[in-house]
């Protein structure tokens, strides 16, 4: 056997090996993929007349067809599944969703099929019938209970926006899981005049957090979703206390500092980058034990075929819309996402 032979299996086993070992990362029992995704208005094409959803019909100023609703939900697919290449994420949180219609179409889409979702959604007062949900792979998270927390506001009791939507069940291995899936009020009006809103909304979060905290201390809070706020804002880092570094079982871990301290975000708005999607964890989930968060950090999942080059070079998330105008792309969002590995 040649010198040359010889290095090209040596070679050969090299990669095999790596890619071995790449497979068995976050494939299997003892590995999650948890994920977040404001998938922007993922509506059906059929008009509901109790919601203001008129424009995504066909017939509507927006020409919602049956071609584009479906292009929509293989390219949202084709999003969850790539987030990790060897496994599909066993929990998605998904915001912007309009009714349980669409959760089935999308679940049944080739890219996800095979994780067998299923999926927990609550109908929400919001006025133009955009909900939260959540899709779960069953054979991996065991959901054990769910509900909606309403969200009332002090000083403007009709104000109608979404529900916060609360799973709870336990993994594999049996360490609970209190998870929370949120889109608070939209910026629009102004960032300070609609900052009290997203302060009403954390203040109801926390509470129910502590709540379950007390009936459950060993138990682990995921909270995840669009905050419609930055990390260092009001509502996350003074109502939730959510930082990042900061040990103690009792705290509040906001995943998603590193990389906005890095100038990375989930959000562009004309040309700015904004980390509006959050990930919060508590302490339990960072202590070395039993499931634990790699790296310590989460992640924005973005990639050139989810991304539109502006006309001054900046690349933004492709989005579906733009005001009336259908540019065919995904979502004004990128996905954020973590990964836990079980220690034992």
């Amino acid at each position: 056997m040649t010198f040359s032979m010889k290095w090209y299996i040596l070679l050969a086993f090299i990669i095999q090996f790596a890619t071995g070992c790449g497979k068995k990362d976050f494939v299997g029992d003892n590995n999650m993929t948890v994920v977040f995704y404001n998938v922007e208005n993922l509506f059906d094409i059929i008009d509901d007349p109790r919601k203001q959803d008129d424009e995504f019909t066909p017939e509507g100023p927006n020409k919602w067809s049956s071609q584009r609703y479906k292009k929509k939900l293989g390219d949202i697919a084709k999003v969850i599944s790539s987030i990790n290449k060897h496994d599909l994420p066993e929990i998605v949180g998904l915001c912007e969703i309009e009714n349980e219609k669409v959760l089935e179409d999308l679940i049944s889409v080739k890219d996800l099929a095979s994780g067998k979702y299923s999926f927990i959604h609550y109908e929400s007062p919001d006025v133009r019938g955009i909900d939260c949900a959540l899709i779960y792979r069953p054979e991996e998270f065991a959901v054990s209970g769910h509900s909606f927390i309403p969200v009332k506001l002090r000083d403007n009791p009709d104000y109608k926006t979404r529900h916060i939507l609360y799973v709870s069940g336990t993994a594999v291995n049996n360490e609970e899981l209190h998870i929370f899936i949120n889109h608070w009020p939209s910026r629009n009006g102004g960032v300070r005049a609609t900052e009290s809103k997203r302060l009403q909304v954390a203040e109801i979060l926390i509470h129910k957090v502590k709540e379950i905290r007390k009936k459950s201390p060993e138990g682990h809070i995921v909270i995840m979703g669009d905050l419609n706020d930055e990390p260092e804002d009001l509502s996350v880092s003074g109502v939730m206390k959510a930082f990042h570094g900061i040990e103690g079982t009792d705290k509040l871990t906001n995943l998603m500092v590193p990389e906005y301290n890095s100038g990375k975000g989930s959000y562009n708005y004309r040309g700015d980058w904004s980390m509006l999607d959050h990930i919060i964890v508590s302490g339990g989930l960072l202590d070395g034990k039993g499931w634990d968060c790699k790296n310590r950090q989460g992640y924005v999942f973005k990639r050139d075929w989810m991304e539109y080059t502006r006309k001054d070079g900046i690349k933004v998330p492709d989005r579906t819309y733009g005001g009336r105008d259908y540019f065919g792309g995904i979502s004004d969002h990128f996905p954020v996402f973590f990964r836990l590995q079980w220690q034992n």
